[in-house]
């Protein structure tokens, strides 16, 4: 599969249930609801965090991720140096999920899976993710996926609502640059049209005119089933090199101009990204 002459790396992994057997129960595995990147209740983005002591089948964790119709899900199996964690849409398994891997630490910390002065240590798709904590705060270590700059797709304007300054790609999302904030507050996407490009999602940002943020952004990601995420730590690993070389600094805070919000601390360190954020816990039970 190709983009404007670029070969793609696929991003995303469908998982369709066996319509012949049902998903196999994980009997009374602990569920939490967090809003994670969010100071108090109904901020950030909310995350599902399911602990488990045996992996399941990916169809009952899809399942699950569709009965939560959250943008993610996130699941986690103990193991002998750490966790294995997984992340799901509703309707498909991802690669690299930062406000549910922080709703997961925040779940661990809480629960006392993990004791406090233990850092979180998350075996993914995206290799080895760390997550620590200090005070109120959780600070994870994920790599950086810097945009490479490309040709626009055709009708990319009239798809998004705006024209861009800047289009790049990154190893899972389309990344654009507005000229100011207004656009980007603005936007109104064909979700449809955007949903069939070869493409994660939708990385859109542009400069903040409020001095307490270095940038802004949203995140669009109809072909995963979310049509805008309220706050996405994966797109930051993207936005923190961009705006490194934009801005020249390495220490960043962005906001997440979503209708809920959230705001990333973060800090560039070579080819990694140190994102931090904050997390409240909003639900507590069980699947059964």
């Amino acid at each position: 599969m190709s983009f404007n002459g670029q070969k793609l790396i696929p991003s995303i992994t469908v998982t369709k249930p066996n319509n012949t057997a049902p998903p196999r129960l994980c009997l009374a595995a602990p569920l939490y609801i967090v809003d994670a990147f969010a100071s108090g209740p109904f901020t950030g983005n909310p995350a599902a965090v399911c602990l488990l002591e045996t992996p399941p089948d990916d169809c009952w964790m899809q399942s699950v991720a569709a009965e939560m119709n959250l943008s993610e899900t996130a699941f986690l199996v103990p193991r002998e140096d750490g966790f294995d964690l997984r992340w799901f849409t509703p309707v498909t398994e991802v690669d690299l999920c930062g406000h549910a891997t922080l709703a997961s630490a925040h779940v661990l910390w809480e629960t006392e899976w993990l004791p406090g002065n233990e850092p979180g240590r998350f075996h993914t798709r995206s290799g080895v993710l760390t997550a620590t904590r200090t005070g109120n705060w959780i600070e994870m270590d994920f790599p950086a996926t810097p945009p490479e700059p490309i040709e626009p797709p055709p009708g990319l304007s009239d798809l998004l609502g705006s024209v861009p300054r800047y289009v790049g790609r990154t190893p899972f999302d389309l990344f654009v640059e507005l000229t100011d904030e207004e656009e980007l507050h603005e936007l109104s996407p064909d979700f449809a049209a955007l949903s069939e490009l070869p493409v994660r999602g939708f990385i859109v940002t542009t400069r903040s005119a409020d001095d307490q943020y270095d940038f802004l952004s949203r995140f669009f990601a109809p072909a995963a089933g979310v049509q805008e995420d309220p706050v996405t730590g994966s797109a930051h690993c993207a936005l923190a090199p961009y705006w490194e070389e934009q801005l020249s600094k390495a220490n960043m805070t962005a906001y997440q101009a979503s209708r809920r919000g959230g705001v990333v601390d973060m800090e560039m360190a070579g080819d990694r990204v140190k994102l931090r954020g904050q997390a409240v816990t909003m639900l507590r039970g069980d699947l059964v």
